[in-house]
């Protein structure tokens, strides 16, 4: 005879207690701050050379459609193989990525982004090579992290400081980038990426292969394979809601892509505030979610969730329409902290509703909704600026992100309904 009992105690750092997860952690860290810094240089590198918009939202194009491509197959792969292979070689892949950005600002390849008809492509070129990389390197991420975690009650715990860690990087990325960029110039901010990417490398190549041991599923050829990830989120309406609302927040949402005009020639801020507007909204998701490590969210979920979606939305908005430089830094950390309820509810859904066998491939579907969402929201956000001029396409990107919410919240009842509070525990009667 057995009675429930009420769940154990909540304990904010159990997954932590795990030393292959902080090493994951930690390499995970070092990839993202480099590749912020990368991205803030980046951006501001091409906007001193084409002082052109829509060359900003081609940057999240040409890394968007390579990420895209390869997806499907990608989870395919990271299904199929050991995910540590994989995650070494995409990482080997984004360090060449670097050091090459590094050498085209050394004498030996700046000739290659001399004034004439094709002197954005190297960089281009090099941005579809990361994307490529990150195409693949996303499934067998998401996929390689439950392997480090024997329970689910600790996979919980680490999605949450999984998302943690990776805003904090987020937040320093930035910063970093700008103040490198403005203090100590373009090749010394590559160089500091470039010493990064390797590190992570380093790590993720060290965490014990014995933890990894070689998945086991269905066996599938490569169609069928890759169909059965895709039919696996249309076939759950709970998922595909959750993806869906991400997926066009972040599309019409999203103003990052601009922030190099908004620092340059609204705001008036130079690299350095670049920097800083780049790192506010990542601010507000790190804290955000350190909040829901202590607190995590349970109750009514759905409705939340939906609440957050449309602060965001709002919150974009108002930045549009801000002038002054703090408002500005305030409103881009609220879109970061809403934002932080949407990745930690998404991410709980996918690992708890995805069978062990099936995350990668069900991954990479997600990494099409919402990896590279924030290339094509930055594209759309370029594209919308040459049309309509930065601000009215800023404010016409976060009206659609309510309209979405609230077309969400009619048709998605499940999701509105989520509840994400635990079942007791059964205890044997004494």
């Amino acid at each position: 005879m057995s009675v429930l009992s009420p769940a154990g105690p909540h304990d904010p750092y159990a997954a932590l207690r795990l030393p292959e997860f902080r090493r994951l952690l930690s390499a995970r860290v070092c990839m993202t701050v480099a590749t912020q810094i990368q991205g803030v240089v980046v951006s501001w590198q091409m906007f001193q050379l084409t002082n052109d918009p829509l060359a900003l939202g081609l940057i999240g194009l040409a890394e968007a459609i390579p990420s895209i491509v390869v997806s499907l197959y990608a989870g395919h792969v990271a299904d199929s193989v050991r995910r540590k292979n994989i995650i070494v070689a995409a990482v080997t892949a984004l360090l060449f990525c670097s050091v090459t950005l590094f050498l085209l600002t050394r004498p030996v390849g700046s000739w290659l982004l001399a004034k004439d008809q094709f002197y954005t492509l190297p960089l281009y070129a090099v941005i579809f090579v990361s994307g490529i990389a990150r195409g693949f390197l996303g499934p067998a991420l998401f996929s390689f992290m439950p392997q480090l975690i024997p329970d689910r009650e600790r996979l919980s715990n680490a999605i949450t400081w999984n998302s943690t860690t990776y805003q904090a990087a987020a937040v320093l990325g930035p910063a970093i980038g700008g103040l490198l960029f403005a203090k100590a110039g373009i090749n010394t901010a590559y160089g500091v990426d470039a010493v990064l990417m390797a590190l992570a490398l380093l790590l993720y190549g060290s965490i014990a292969s014995r933890a990894l041991p070689p998945i086991e599923g269905e066996r599938l050829n490569l169609k069928e394979s890759i169909l059965s990830g895709v039919q696996f989120i249309f076939s759950n309406q709970l998922v595909l809601a959750a993806l869906s609302l991400d997926l066009f927040a972040v599309l019409f949402g999203g103003a990052v892509a601009l922030l190099p005009i908004f620092a340059d020639t609204i705001l008036r801020t130079g690299p350095e505030g670049l920097g800083y507007l780049r790192a506010a909204p990542a601010v507000g998701s790190v804290l955000m979610a350190v909040l829901m490590t202590y607190y995590p969210l349970r109750r009514q979920a759905g409705r939340k969730l939906l609440w957050a979606v449309a602060g965001f939305g709002v919150a974009t908005i108002c930045f549009a329409l801000s002038r002054n430089f703090w408002l500005s830094l305030v409103l881009l950390f609220l879109t970061g902290a809403f934002d932080a309820v949407s990745v930690i509810v998404r991410s709980t859904l996918l690992h708890t509703f995805t069978p062990e066998h099936m995350k990668g491939r069900v991954s990479a579907v997600n990494n099409i909704f919402i990896g590279s969402s924030n290339e094509i929201g930055s594209f759309e956000s370029g594209a919308a600026a040459r049309l309509m001029g930065v601000v009215p396409s800023v404010i016409f990107g976060g009206a659609m992100t309510l309209l979405v919410v609230g077309i969400t919240a009619i048709k998605a009842d499940k999701l509105r309904r989520l509840d994400l509070t635990p079942e007791p525990k059964p205890v044997a009667a004494v």
